[in-house]
């Protein structure tokens, strides 16, 4: 989170510079700071000092003037062509993810900046950008006209100095995880069902660790065995090799990613290969696809497409990318269910060719952990996602799927707390016999008046699809009815599809039933954005 200073005492911009009261703030401190001013007083600034400082404001205004390309949905190559002829940092940003998840320890602009201010060395830390991003960072960290830092944390990490992550405390960052008991696994769905979802609680008695509803958890996954013990025997190399004072397997399981190939691998096998393999290795290295399978290559893959090359094993770790943690939307409250945190969460399992790939933290919390097992984890803080200050305030919440997993933490503090708001949930998954999760506790929230409308839609219960935002377009009346009486508007899930779907949705509402066009809707519901009532927590 960034922490902007104090304002300062004195202001050197006119109240007409286009700043918010955060901006002006942390430019008037910038500008005190870098002039050498008083703060109890101005000193007077020669010309030349005062033309420069309102060329400083001009430059930030036009540095800080939006990013249009700050949207998950949109590629790579469309967000680039967006940040053309922004500074270098902001075409950082648009390189990012988008998503504003938190896994790399920032958010996307937090990201961009630490690397382009050099706080930040580390340039493959953006999960959901993966390997695009990684390349593009490459590409743009050259520009800094300096060489590159390495990209890959080391497998064993070197004795911690003192940094401002060393100031943080246990559990309140990726870089200061604190440990917390696994508990138990409950299966949501019921046989018939064509998804694997579970209810997952920790114990958090022990680990000095709170969270507020909103925030998400993060966790530190292990590899399986069964994929660990195949990438050894692909490379034909001894499990017991020594590795910084660990073993090959060991480093294996909780130090490096075994999903998505990285081009240092590729890089690796373009120095010890011959012949066309080796021209094939320098391709994917590059980011071509000379066989049209390059979308598929795990690590296990990437292995068996060179078989017969044996890399050294302590080469081999140092071209594979870190095991990053995932982060998980918190599905409980602490004040119905003191000491405990629950996720909601969908385990991942697809096949492609004759292998089952695994998602490494969905199935390592639906499959692998164990009761009583000690988890590195810590909280992840929400920065714009999180109940209104005023407990009366009417809320919509919009969660289909494990999307739904926030919202129940939203009813349980509600609950908790006896606030008199209204609340209207609209639920969604594909068949209500199979994939109704918690719907004996929304149930019992009904008649609790707790939760005072709930909207559900299944999808394949029907010839015809049927989704959340259709859902929403049926009562639109009601729901319009609702925002005109000053309701929050939440949306979880995926970012691509359903979200948009929604947020279109929500724009015909406002138009048919607020009486309004659609530009008119449309900036209707960018200012509920900018107000902080229409808050998503997507991916």
């Amino acid at each position: 989170m960034t922490h902007n200073p104090p304002p300062p005492k004195l202001s050197l911009l006119p109240e007409s510079a286009p700043f918010t009261p955060e901006q002006r703030a942390w430019l008037d401190g910038f500008f005190v700071a870098a002039l050498g001013l008083s703060e109890n007083g101005i000193t007077a600034l020669p010309p030349q000092d005062g033309a420069a400082l309102m060329a400083g404001v001009g430059a930030a205004a036009e540095e800080d003037d939006g990013a249009p390309w700050h949207d998950q949905a949109m590629p790579l190559p469309e967000r680039l062509k967006l940040a053309e002829g922004r500074p270098l940092r902001r075409r950082m940003m648009a390189a990012m993810g988008q998503q504003d998840c938190g896994q790399c320890g920032y958010n996307c602009q937090d990201y961009a900046d630490a690397i382009f201010f050099k706080k930040e060395a580390k340039l493959n830390l953006c999960v959901p950008g993966g390997k695009e991003t990684l390349r593009t960072l490459k590409v743009l960290h050259g520009e800094m006209g300096a060489p590159a830092a390495p990209a890959l944390a080391p497998a064993t990490p070197e004795p911690a100095t003192e940094s401002p992550q060393a100031k943080v405390a246990a559990g309140r960052s990726r870089d200061t995880p604190a440990e917390a008991a696994f508990v138990s696994r409950t299966l949501l769905n019921k046989p018939g069902s064509s998804k694997e979802t579970w209810h997952i609680e920790f114990d958090l008695s022990s680990s000095g660790l709170d969270y507020v509803v909103g925030d998400c958890f993060g966790i530190f996954p292990t590899n399986d065995q069964t994929l660990v013990a195949a990438v050894i025997k692909a490379l034909d190399a001894p499990a017991d090799f020594p590795i910084g004072g660990r073993t090959f397997r060991e480093v294996l399981t909780d130090g490096v990613s075994l999903g998505m190939a990285p081009d240092a691998l590729f890089q690796l096998y373009s120095y010890i290969a011959g012949g066309e393999r080796r021209q094939k290795a320098k391709a994917l290295a590059s980011g071509e696809d000379p066989d049209g399978d390059a979308a598929s290559l795990d690590v296990l893959a990437a292995i068996e497409k060179f078989s017969g090359v044996r890399p050294d094993p302590e080469a081999f770790i140092e071209a594979l990318e870190p095991l990053q943690p995932r982060l998980f939307s918190i599905s409980s409250s602490l004040k119905s269910n003191p000491g405990r945190v629950a996720l909601t969460v969908d385990t991942v399992r697809y096949r492609i060719g004759k292998r089952t790939r695994l998602g490494v933290a969905s199935t390592f919390l639906g499959d692998r952990a164990a009761p009583g097992q000690r988890v590195k984890v810590y909280v992840q803080r929400a920065q714009h996602f999180g109940l209104p200050a005023d407990p009366a305030t009417p809320i919509i919440m919009i969660g289909p799927g494990t999307g739904v997993a926030p919202f129940r933490a939203f009813l349980h503090e509600r609950m908790a707390t006896k606030a008199p708001g209204r609340s209207w949930l609209f639920f969604g998954h594909q068949h209500r016999d199979y994939d109704y999760f918690y719907e004996d506790e929304f149930s019992g929230m009904r008649a609790a008046g707790v939760l005072t409308r709930l909207s559900l839609a299944w999808s394949r219960d029907d010839a015809q699809k049927f989704y959340v935002q259709d859902r929403m377009r049926e009562v639109g009346r009601e729901l319009w009815a609702w925002l005109a009486d000053g309701a929050y508007i939440y949306v979880c899930g995926d970012a691509k599809h359903m979200a948009k779907d929604v947020e279109r949705v929500l724009v015909e509402i406002v138009a048919q039933f607020g009486a309004r066009s659609t530009d008119e809707a449309i900036a209707f519901v960018n200012d509920l954005k900018k107000r902080g009532r229409y808050q998503q927590d997507v991916y």
